[in-house]
């Protein structure tokens, strides 16, 4: 199923403070605190958060990434992070980001959503961000990041986020075209939320996608 077909099924008609909460999970890719891939996620969740009830988990790499490193089957890791892979199977809304390097996402990263089950994600809009250090590296979100998550059938949302450092001040976004492009991708979660995220629908879309 398509964005545009999601999108054109949404509900207007559901108000906004009607809705239930959605389950937002954040994975950050980023190796190293400070970040400011972290800081450009926490902005998207923030102005989500301003216009729709939330509920948001945070899976920042650069805090789990040395135990999820070394794993390679989701049968030996620890409860606690096997409760983070759950929390992201169960979300209703993915916000992901990375910083970009040579081209692409950090391993880290793909790693994290290596040891995912393929239909796991399959219906669930994903918000794409990135961080890099020129506009050059802007177009990775198309190329590495969109088909990563299509392969799982997820949504990706039409909008992508992308910042580089000049765009920050002291950690902080400044710059007004990306704080547009935050306001613009928040707009098409709140479009698409109250038709795409009942849990009842996204069983069917995983059925369908083992079938």
């Amino acid at each position: 199923m398509s964005f545009a077909q999601i999108f054109r099924t949404a509900d207007a008609t559901v108000p906004v403070a009607a809705a239930p909460a959605l389950k937002v999970v954040v994975v950050s890719g980023s190796l190293q605190p400070p970040s400011k891939t972290r800081a450009l996620l926490d902005r998207v969740v923030g102005q989500l958060a301003t216009q729709r009830n939330i509920e948001t988990t945070v899976i920042d790499l650069a805090e789990v990434g040395s135990t999820i490193a070394t794993v390679t089957n989701r049968k030996t890791i620890s409860p606690e992070i096997e409760a983070l892979y759950g929390a992201v199977e169960e979300a209703d809304l993915l916000i992901v980001g990375s910083p970009i390097y040579k081209g692409s996402y950090s391993g880290l990263f793909k790693h994290f959503f290596d040891l995912i089950a393929p239909t796991a994600l399959s219906g669930v809009p994903v918000v794409l961000v990135g961080t890099g250090g020129s506009d050059r590296h802007a177009l990775a979100l198309e190329h590495q990041f969109r088909p990563l998550f299509g392969f799982f059938n997820a949504i990706t949302l039409p909008t992508t986020v992308y910042a580089i450092e000049s765009d920050f001040a002291a950690g902080t976004l400044t710059s007004t075209a990306v704080e547009d492009r935050v306001t613009r991708v928040v707009g098409e979660v709140l479009a698409v939320t109250p038709a795409a995220l009942h849990r009842d629908r996204r069983a069917s879309l995983r059925l369908a996608a083992t079938a």
